[in-house]
């Protein structure tokens, strides 16, 4: 396919409103490509360079794409069309430079890709270049289109995309294999899926509500989520965000090789940097180590961590996914014999519950986890079956834009806009805040907010939303100036959650749920 049907393509989409125009237009797209096509056909309509299950990225500054935007048009028509596959394989160049000279290498290659797009085809390539091509698809929609290209099942479409992480992969199986192999996918070795997640809750009486009078505590660990592949000696380690952190952490591989029973798994778990006392150091203390490709030895040994297990996905071949949580768990202590579990207590009494979260506090630890005893382990979703107890006011946010500072701030970009993921899509903006970051985190965030910058006025630079923030507040507002009806009051920065990605943050119904409660609460006291 020629790069140009698939500008026209953007073009229509983001002049589009109707959901299901979008579908359509998007599966006859999927249908037109030639099977060596689909992945990266599918990763560009996405709007990523390269399928999200490829590692790569192409590692350009904004100097690039200045040099890039400035290559003069070539006006030959005797030049071939710019096809697909041709974006696909400058991509992969610019991405594969490495080593001395690697700077002046993508630049070449670069300015290569952009003398063979015409001024039709530039604006699109340059939006992939971003990873922003803002047409109004979102995964949801692509899963939509993918059922309908390949006529399967649109439920079929979603389960497989949950096993697969990748809707290039998705879209290669149901459009070349066809829906027989795609409802045959099933969780696989060396394939990490998205964790399953959990609502907030500070109600304990909820929660057993929700889960049938009796409920599963556990510490609820200030660590980094991490999912664990096993296969005879081979292991291999993921993050939440399903980025490849084996490097970071030799000594939690060789617990999975040497302390973990069976010839094969897959182990949902917690990592935490702790002191020799049991202690967890500061969560930003374990992120070090999670962003340290050499020296790793002298890390290990400044920063040592501990693992904490509480889920078995997989073990010696069979899927565990659809089993429920009480026999996984019995599963995993069968093959740890006990060890490196997190700590668990089974009730239904308030009382028992609230002592247990004191302890989890005591020790250092965020708070609880409560899981329904019957729940299946269903990758990605976040639902009553799992809630997070934490007593402390935070939420997980984008950051949208920043604001230039002054006075001492001044010359970072330190007033951040913040939001939580929106009804359709989107973001909804909350707040902003300047608080919680320390001077050398103002200027790692300010380089990072660059990097990602979609447009500047002079005073705010919009930012395509990548980083995730924990932020603490004391209220949560009904306000007429945000778009959500919400803001949060003495909002601040407790965290940089690098772990997390955008798909993974609060949700607005989450927020408005938060706020209820809150009210309720503020009812039951006045009442008193």
């Amino acid at each position: 396919m020629n790069f140009a049907e698939f500008a026209d393509l953007c073009y229509e989409l983001e002049q589009t409103s109707s959901r299901l125009a979008k579908i359509a237009s998007a599966a006859e797209y999927l249908k037109q490509l030639g099977p060596e096509e689909i992945r990266h056909g599918v990763a560009f309509l996405s709007g990523r360079p390269f399928p999200i299950s490829d590692p790569r990225t192409l590692d350009i500054g904004p100097e690039a794409f200045a040099h890039a935007a400035a290559t003069p048009e070539i006006q030959d028509s005797a030049l071939p069309a710019l096809t697909l596959t041709d974006v696909a394989e400058n991509f992969a160049r610019i991405a594969e430079a490495g080593g001395k000279g690697s700077r002046s290498a993508k630049y070449a290659h670069l300015r290569e890709l952009v003398e063979m797009a015409d001024p039709h085809e530039r604006p699109i390539l340059f939006r992939l270049l971003h990873n922003e091509l803002r047409i109004g698809l979102h995964d949801g929609l692509i899963q939509e289109a993918i059922a309908r290209a390949s006529g399967s099942e649109l439920k079929t479409v979603r389960r497989a995309a949950l096993f697969l992480s990748d809707l290039a992969e998705v879209a290669f199986v149901a459009l070349i294999q066809g829906a027989a192999a795609l409802r045959d996918v099933d969780i696989k070795l060396f394939v990490p899926v998205l964790p399953m997640l959990s609502e907030l809750t500070q109600d304990f009486d909820g929660v057993f509500a929700a889960h049938g009078g009796t409920t599963a505590l556990e510490y609820k660990y200030d660590g980094a989520r991490v999912q664990i592949h096993k296969a005879g000696e081979q292991v291999r380690i993921w993050s939440r965000r399903l980025s490849e952190v084996t490097r970071s952490i030799p000594e939690i591989a060789e617990i999975a090789r040497k302390d973990l029973c069976g010839d094969s798994f897959i182990v949902d778990g917690e990592v935490v940097a702790a002191g020799k006392d049991g202690r967890p150091y500061p969560f930003q203390e374990l992120m070090r180590r999670f962003r340290r490709i050499r020296d790793i030895e002298t890390a290990a040994n400044d920063i040592p961590v501990r693992l904490h297990l509480f889920d078995c996905l997989l073990l010696d071949g069979k899927s565990l996914i659809d089993e429920p949580y009480e026999n996984r768990w019995e599963k995993l202590r069968e093959m740890t014999a006990g060890k490196n579990l997190a700590a668990r207590h089974i009730t239904g009494s308030r009382t028992e519950a609230e002592t247990f979260l004191k302890e989890a506090l005591a020790a250092g630890h965020e708070g609880l986890m409560a899981k329904e005893l019957n729940s299946l382990y269903m990758p990605g979703n976040r639902g009553k079956l799992w809630f997070k107890i934490k007593p402390a006011e935070t939420i997980d946010c984008a950051i949208i834009a920043a604001d230039r500072g002054s006075g001492r701030r001044r010359g970072w970009l330190s007033n951040y806009h913040l939001a939580v993921a929106g009804d359709d899509g989107g973001f909804s903006p909350v707040g902003k805040t300047f608080k919680g970051l320390t001077d050398k985190q103002f200027t790692e965030m300010t380089a990072r907010l660059q990097e990602l910058q979609l447009a500047d006025d002079g005073y705010t630079v919009t930012v395509k939303p990548a980083i995730v923030v924990e932020v603490a507040y004391n209220e949560i507002q009904r306000s007429p100036q945000y778009s959500s009806k919400f803001a949060l009051r003495f909002a601040r920065i407790k965290r940089i959650r690098a772990d997390k990605s955008v798909e993974q943050i609060t949700t607005l119904a989450e927020l408005q749920n938060l706020f209820e409660r809150q009210f309720a609460s503020k009812s039951r006291r006045s009442e008193l």
